[in-house]
């Protein structure tokens, strides 16, 4: 087992020990990966899901939503707004900024019921939500149908003018999962709202567990007087959520300010320490009361320096927060997607997971675009960080937006680009 060292924000805070590597480590890298491009030419493809059969939904964030056959037929089923070339759309889906359509997923009882899970930005309302859609899918995988919004209240980030950072459309987190108890959970982002992330009832910088109607799932345990839904909170803009395959654990991915992706182990009713209001951790006063950056890159701290400021995880204002398993030594590089490695082709890394770097650095300069592989070890019941190793690839990096496991046992890699990329290992 590869020793671990306590992260930066155990060091900093004093009040919990992170058991992970900072970095991705310089250990072998145990497979020889097959390259396949699998689509081409797309634009900004978010997300993906699969059938066991190979029948893939992929979303591009401005244009819709789609469907690859095995026989590597595309078709267009849904489109956003105006997008032509979809037999159907929604008009009032639209694209802005981080906004569009993102997370996509099939229903576990798919050939019984062929319903799927389409996550969008909609202006149906001012202001403008995010929406989980339900849709039926017909049997040649030709047309949706019965679109029913089972989730319409996810805040939107309208004006850049809300504060000094970001434009319209910022952290909506997207991603939508199936886990493996059979409920439907969705990710949220904070829109660059301060008050979002510990709010009780405004379901951005959310981690949402439902039943397939959208409503609360039965064993959440928010603290009272949250949204029900709720199933973690204090988050940031999570974009990758993952299930561990044995234990069955929830783990997510999140996108750091200036400093300090996370990977988070969940805990039923936990908070992730998130709160970038004014005022709180012995901070002052901050534009128009959003510290989610303060102090900027200008003002000569280092990112150790900008952590202890503005953390992630504010140990200091809640000691009970969930620590995360995982910090990037203090850099933010865009932490996105997630998933796990299944398979005996995948050698020592069966049963790790994968998470996509999209290799943004101060300033959006690109830095670091990767995969990296996290391997977790059970000490006692908690899921701790053996090793981090960042994987070689058979290709050219990107930004690596969504990681989905093929039925397969391939790895899909969308990256902002337009590819979609399929990664084997050598049997």
């Amino acid at each position: 087992m590869t020793p671990t060292r306590p992260g930066f924000g155990a060091l900093l805070a004093g009040t919990a020990i992170l058991a992970a590597p900072a970095l991705a480590q310089d250990g072998m890298n145990t497979t020889s990966l097959q390259h396949e491009i699998v689509l081409d030419g797309l634009e900004n493809p978010w997300d993906m899901a699969f059938l066991d059969d190979g029948t893939m939904l992929f979303t591009e964030k401005c244009k819709g939503l789609s469907v690859r056959m095995p026989d590597g037929t595309v078709t267009p089923l849904y489109g956003v707004g105006e997008t032509e070339g979809y037999p159907a759309s929604g008009s009032d889906l639209f694209c802005e900024g981080q906004g569009g359509m993102m997370g996509v997923a099939f229903d576990p009882d798919f050939a019984d019921n062929r319903r799927i899970y389409v996550y969008a930005s909609s202006e149906m309302s001012d202001p403008h939500t995010n929406r989980l859609m339900r849709f039926t899918l017909n049997d040649d995988f030709t047309e949706v149908s019965d679109r029913t919004d089972i989730v319409d209240d996810i805040p939107y980030k309208m004006e850049a003018s809300d504060h000094p950072f970001g434009g319209p459309g910022a952290h909506n987190g997207g991603r939508v999962r199936f886990g493996p108890e059979g409920a439907l959970w969705l990710t949220t982002g904070d829109n660059h709202n301060e008050e979002i992330p510990q709010s009780p009832t405004m379901m951005g910088s959310k981690v949402l567990r439902m039943d397939t109607d959208g409503a609360a799932h039965a064993d959440n345990t928010p603290p009272d007087g949250f949204d029900p839904r709720t199933y973690t909170f204090g988050h940031r803009n999570v974009q990758g959520i993952a299930f561990h395959p044995e234990t069955g654990q929830t783990i997510v991915a999140e996108h750091g300010p200036w400093h300090s992706d996370e990977i988070t182990v969940l805990v039923n009713g936990g908070n992730g320490g998130w709160d970038p209001r004014s005022n709180m951790a012995g901070r002052g006063d901050c534009p128009d009361d959003y510290c989610g950056y303060m102090p900027n890159q200008n003002e000569g701290m280092n990112r150790y320096e900008r952590a202890a400021f503005m953390p992630m995880t504010d140990f200091a204002t809640y000691p009970d927060a969930m620590p995360p398993v995982w910090e990037n030594n203090g850099w933010s590089q865009g932490t996105s997607s997630a998933a796990f490695l299944e398979g005996e082709g995948w050698g020592e890394w069966d049963g790790a997971m994968v998470v996509g770097i999209m290799g943004i650095g101060f300033g959006g300069t690109p830095i670091g675009q990767r995969i990296d592989v996290v391997e977790f070890y059970d000490d006692d019941g908690t899921l701790m960080v053996e090793d981090v190793t960042e994987m070689t690839l058979p290709m050219e990096s990107g930004r690596f937006r969504s990681l989905v496991l093929g039925p397969e046992g391939s790895l899909y890699a969308a990256v902002d680009e337009g590819q979609i990329h399929k990664l084997t290992p050598a049997r």
